[in-house]
């Protein structure tokens, strides 16, 4: 009897991190594309039946990123380019490759050795795939034919910037998928077929018990249940690390920011003609001890020696103290550095109620001087700012979803609800209001939990509209904040965030840290 071997490797959600570095403080770590490419280049050594596969949220997410756009855009893309030289046979469109707006992800396509797949990311005008082909086929030298189906999270108009993504469909991952793997198995009869799910997994996957709320977010699960003819199921978007079986589909999560990576081994036996499916199983690596690929390391020589000058840059100085020491504190009682941004994000838009969030459990705050290096490593996200119409009513209903950010805990303290930390972080799905003073009242049931709004003084009047700045994700109803969607538009900024904070400091060359203290969150 003929057997024969596949292996697949995969990244998803990379997130820009090309090299072995935290920009934020310049220490190495065990992350990047350079480190990752040695493994890829000795597999291929070793393996003549290999795949190697992106699974998106590739282009986005460091301060290299975010310098090479500002700065270096008609070049290559960085990280097209390191892909190219890995050799990846396809990759999937994720929902930040869509950040930078339309230009950058279009060059990035165009200048891929390898196709970009989504099924269900169409053109409005006529349907067709947006990028191109919604699958990927392989055949290996025995003869085995490999099938790869691309699908995108759905979700993505509730986070992006509207002209972003303008004439895309996104339509329902689920059923595009049902269809499409019905299809591919008709007229390609794959041996063996892949999903390669921008997206992940809703519910626990042992008990079926719901890890979050069934948006439509991530609908992997449901993939794995309900769909015939999947054998694996690549999943990204919530950087998890997790392997395991849902109804005989083996699924994968390989983590973020290029810290570890997928490899996946199916055995096949031939019988009559046809080649089956004898086994497979998953794993998820880390990069530990791995060394980096000198030629991924001299093609990013000049980008990253540039992106070096541009964070070391000094932009302002602070008077006082501006460093985040406890990230709950600062979410629990108002902290300079949050007021820094909400006063930025109200002198750019000229209104009087701002919303902002802490991005993050990393974020440091200020010090003395400010540089770029301490900007993006504060603002990690390519946010730009929406001034929305809103009433009272909505004021009060997206109080009350932040609200739900915080528990008592088994010792009687202030503590953060789990739903904002598993199965993927979302701390900044936690917003601070300026403008307005609230109290947050805990031991409360979620949903009563708001006691005091008020605006100047007076109780907010639930009927009447008050013009609010905050960021183009939460403008979108991003976090589930469905209370701002479709709301007036009054002013739009298209500057990202990083680039107002230096404006800021351009005409403030020297902050004062200072508290007004707005809100209350008490037990």
């Amino acid at each position: 009897m003929d057997t024969a071997n596949l292996t697949i490797l995969y990244t998803s959600d990379v997130h820009g991190n090309a090299l072995p570095i935290l920009y934020g403080t310049n220490e190495p770590a065990n992350r990047g594309l350079a480190k990752y490419a040695t493994i890829v280049k000795k597999a291929k050594e070793n393996n003549r039946n290999l795949l190697v596969l992106d699974n998106g949220d590739l282009i986005q997410g460091t301060p290299l990123m975010t310098h090479y756009v500002k700065q270096h855009r008609t070049k290559e893309n960085p990280m097209i380019g390191i892909m190219n030289r890995i050799g990846i046979e396809a990759s999937v469109i994720g929902n930040h490759e869509f950040n930078f707006g339309k230009e950058i992800l279009r060059n990035a396509v165009s200048q891929s050795n390898f196709p970009w797949l989504s099924a269900n990311t169409r053109r409005q005008a006529n349907d067709e795939p947006y990028f191109g082909q919604p699958y990927y086929i392989k055949e290996l030298d025995n003869g085995i034919r490999l099938a790869v189906i691309g699908v995108t999270t759905h979700y993505i108009p509730n986070w992006e910037s509207p002209d972003h993504i303008e004439g895309i469909s996104f339509q329902d991952a689920f059923t595009s998928l049902q269809y499409w793997v019905n299809q591919i198995r008709k007229t390609e009869k794959p041996d063996l077929l892949i999903v390669s799910y921008h997206g992940g997994i809703e519910r626990d996957i042992e008990t079926g018990e719901a890890t979050e709320a069934l948006t439509g977010e991530n609908q992997g699960y449901q993939m794995c249940q309900e769909i015939d003819g999947i054998d694996v199921l690549l999943t990204g978007h919530q950087h998890r690390t997790l392997t395991g079986m849902i109804n005989n589909v083996l699924v994968i999560q390989p983590g973020f920011n290029g810290q570890s990576y997928g490899e996946i081994n199916i055995e096949f036996n031939k019988n009559q003609d046809k080649w089956h499916i004898q086994k497979k199983c998953a794993n998820v690596h880390d990069l530990s001890g791995i060394p980096v690929d000198s030629e991924i390391m001299g093609y990013m020589r000049n980008l990253e020696d540039s992106t070096q000058q541009w964070l070391d840059q000094p932009i302002g100085y602070i008077e006082g103290d501006m460093t985040i020491q406890s990230p709950l504190q600062t979410r629990v009682s108002k902290h300079p550095f949050i007021e820094f941004i909400q006063r930025v994000q109200m002198a750019i838009t000229d209104v009087d109620i701002s919303v902002t969030s802490l991005l993050n459990n990393k974020s440091t705050g200020f010090g003395s001087e400010v540089t770029m290096r301490d900007v993006v490593s504060n603002y990690m996200y390519p946010n730009t700012l929406v001034v929305l119409e809103l009433t009272g009513a909505d004021i009060l209903a997206a109080l009350e979803k932040t609200a739900s950010y915080f528990i008592i805990n088994e010792s009687g303290d202030i503590d953060v609800n789990p739903t904002f930390s598993q199965p993927k972080p979302q701390h900044y799905n936690y917003d601070m209001w300026e403008g307005i003073e609230y109290t947050i009242k805990v031991q409360n049931s979620i949903g009563s939990r708001i006691e005091y709004v008020r605006k100047d003084g007076e109780p907010i009047d639930l009927d009447r509209t008050y013009e609010v700045v905050l960021n183009n994700y939460r403008a979108n109803g991003g976090g589930n904040y469905h209370m701002f969607k479709n709301k007036p538009i009054i002013k739009e900024v298209q500057q990202d965030t990083v680039e107002l904070i230096r404006w800021y400091f351009e005409n403030h060359p020297t902050v004062h840290a200072t508290t007004t203290a707005n809100f209350q969150v008490k037990k």
